[in-house]
């Protein structure tokens, strides 16, 4: 299938594109360099490889094309932003943190390995995202772009995001958060990696329109809460088989979510208001950020 900066008919089409390339590239990535510990690369696969949904390298595609770039330009950027996602689920997933024995319907990392295997595995693919982003020069990406990336999805993951949030997560077990609380953990714990993964992949194009940038940002902060919103819902609506990981994890631990505190229905009803918010933001874009107002509209419908 050949995609180009034309939008494809098919949303389905278009995720399977992507996720294909970004397999490819992950594959590359994990397998090209060197590596003394075979355990290491093993257990680095395993946790990226065949599984998950890759919506924020999706994300990151669909930005490109609706910025004018190519996919070919967005590949590094796409594998850097999944490779900091599967770090931060493998962590997330250790008898410290949620202790998760299942992950993308397969045994979590600590568990098919070891617990020390898994956090030298998260160490490993951190790493590696910055590293695969300081070499997207040899794709054609300026220089500056690439340092800007760097910058982007740095603040994203570190302590002044995901790290961040998961932090206030960890925090706010069994106390009540009201909803402004609630979604100021979430745009740090979710959002703000969803946000550099449409925000990276306009940074692939080198006919980035001023206004462009920032209104990308508006409908990646739409769309991060709305998917964070939908994973609650799922968490409670959904069943293990289908989800991949423990049905009502969530409740189990006790953590605030949006359906603990306003309700299945209203939850709902919130998460549709994003996206539609989150196609708004497009309005200035013409047809090529069709594949981002289907994507909005995806992360509501979703079942897993």
């Amino acid at each position: 299938m050949s995609v180009d900066n034309n939008t494809t008919d098919s949303l389905d089409q278009f995720f399977n594109h992507c996720q294909q390339r970004v397999e490819s590239m992950l594959q590359q990535l994990l397998t090209s360099a060197p590596n003394k510990s075979g355990k290491l690369q093993e257990a680095m696969a395993y946790a990226c490889l065949d599984g998950g949904k890759r919506v924020r390298p999706v994300l990151a595609y669909a930005s490109a094309m609706a910025a004018g770039s190519d996919l070919q330009r967005t590949d590094k950027a796409a594998a850097a932003v999944e490779l900091v996602h599967c770090y931060s689920l493998v962590h997330d997933d250790l008898p410290a943190m949620d202790d998760d024995d299942l992950r993308r319907g397969k045994p979590t990392v600590h568990k098919a390995f070891d617990e020390a295997t898994a956090i030298l595995v998260g160490d490993a693919l951190l790493t590696l995202a910055f590293q695969t982003l300081s070499d997207a020069e040899q794709d054609g990406i300026p220089a500056r772009n690439c340092l800007a990336m760097i910058r982007t999805l740095a603040g994203a993951a570190g302590h002044s995001g995901m790290v961040a949030g998961q932090a206030i997560d960890f925090e706010a077990i069994g106390k009540t958060l009201d909803v402004e609380q609630l979604e100021a953990m979430h745009a740090l714990k979710t959002g703000a990696l969803i946000s550099a993964s449409v925000e990276l992949g306009s940074m692939c194009s080198p006919d980035l329109q001023d206004g462009q940038l920032e209104a990308l940002r508006n409908y990646a902060r739409h769309v991060g809460l709305a998917f964070q919103i939908q994973d609650d819902i799922l968490d409670v609506t959904g069943d293990t088989d289908t989800l991949g990981k423990p049905q009502g994890s969530d409740n189990a631990l006790n953590k605030p979510t949006y359906t603990s505190i306003l309700g299945l229905d209203a939850a709902r009803s919130k998460a549709v208001a994003l996206a539609s918010a989150a196609v708004d933001d497009l309005e200035k874009f013409d047809q090529r950020a069709e594949m981002l107002r289907k994507l909005a509209l995806f992360v509501v419908e979703r079942i897993h």
